[in-house]
């Protein structure tokens, strides 16, 4: 939470001109103490929905150990679900009209499936259009960042010699805006994408880049500095998703979807796992094993996470923003006095 100017204390004024959060008294005095509304817009297909949904209530809930969170899935009904997913859709989850009709301080919008962007498309935009004027921030993860930048900046995604897979070290560009104070100037994020927004197609949308790597940008904010937080990459990721999603392309492969035996997620597995894997390789290609022999098990137990602290500290901080400036009705998304254009004063 933000320090309060109580005082005439030269440490505050000099805090503040080094990008610390640092209230006035008056602004203290008219800050509405409550619970926050978080939306999570839940797009990815059935495979990922459930444990995409844990990921990211579980950064919300590591974020604050005193604000209250009321947690709102939804999904598109564009989206086509099988038995298991459509159950646990009616079952938990509330419809866009019920999100409307209460209103939210924050929303989350996941990644996808890229191949069914253009089935569900027109209604993300509702949802974006919709957020964009009644909710005080929007976070968007890279399929959903890929979309906005379609039809908001006319900036479409570009498709990539090949996909960009694994663990990346990334650099803050800015280190003064509130997103980044605490973080590390260089940590790593997880990516898995084909296609790409460009660092050329950010600065072309007149957004603010505040993380970017060899592979890319990562972190960037519309021009307002709070309103849409973009990540391109997946931080929410645990540790083992990558490992999981390597055994879906091996089974891709046995399947014959896949035509080449998958290669290793970069800068992810150690010389040993990848040994392991070697040889689960050979045996899979003798006869000698099947896909039930794949050793997820023995290798999650030595697999290591750099990206997780960075990640709770960002959401932290996204969330702190919110609540700095959010206003006492969930369904309006400023406290008065708050410049939509500028509602962290930062311009």
């Amino acid at each position: 939470m933000p320090l309060i100017a109580n005082s005439n204390l030269p440490t505050f004024a000099r805090l503040k001109d080094e990008g610390e959060m640092i209230l006035s008294t008056n602004r203290a005095s008219h800050q509405t103490i409550r619970e926050l509304h978080i939306g999570l817009l839940n797009i990815m297909p059935d495979a990922a929905l459930e444990a995409t949904e844990r990921q990211f209530v579980r950064l919300i809930g590591r974020s604050n150990q005193i604000a209250q969170f009321y947690l709102h899935p939804f999904t598109l009904p564009a989206i086509g679900r099988g038995d298991k997913a459509a159950e646990h859709i009616s079952k938990y989850y509330q419809s866009f009209d019920e999100i409307k009709s209460r209103g939210l301080d924050a929303l989350i919008i996941t990644g996808a499936d890229p191949n069914l962007l253009k089935v569900f498309y027109q209604q993300l935009k509702s949802v974006v259009d919709w957020a964009y004027e009644n909710v005080t921030s929007t976070l968007f993860s890279c399929v959903a960042t890929h979309s906005v930048f379609q039809f908001r900046y006319n900036q479409p995604r570009q498709l990539m010699a090949e996909k960009c897979w694994g663990i990346f070290a990334h650099q803050v560009t800015d280190r003064q805006h509130p997103l980044m104070h605490g973080v590390n100037t260089c940590f790593d994020v997880p990516h898995s994408r084909f296609n790409e927004i460009s660092k050329a197609q950010f600065e072309a949308a007149g957004v603010k880049i505040l993380v970017e790597s060899a592979v890319g940008v990562h972190l960037a904010l519309s021009a307002d500095l709070l309103r849409m937080v973009f990540f391109q990459g997946h931080p929410e990721y645990d540790t083992i998703s990558l490992l999981k999603e390597y055994k879906r392309e091996v089974m891709a492969f046995l399947a014959g979807t896949r035509s080449d035996y998958p290669p290793f997620p970069a800068h992810y597995l150690s010389p040993q796992n990848q040994a392991i894997l070697n040889e689960f390789q050979a045996k899979l290609h003798a006869g000698e094993m099947d896909i039930n022999d794949f050793p997820a098990e023995l290798i999650a137990e030595t697999l290591d996470n750099t990206w997780g602290n960075a990640t709770n500290v960002i959401i932290n901080n996204w969330i702190g923003c919110v609540y700095q400036v959010t206003h006492e009705d969930v369904d309006k998304p400023f406290m008065d006095g708050i410049d939509p254009e500028n509602p962290l004063g930062l311009k």
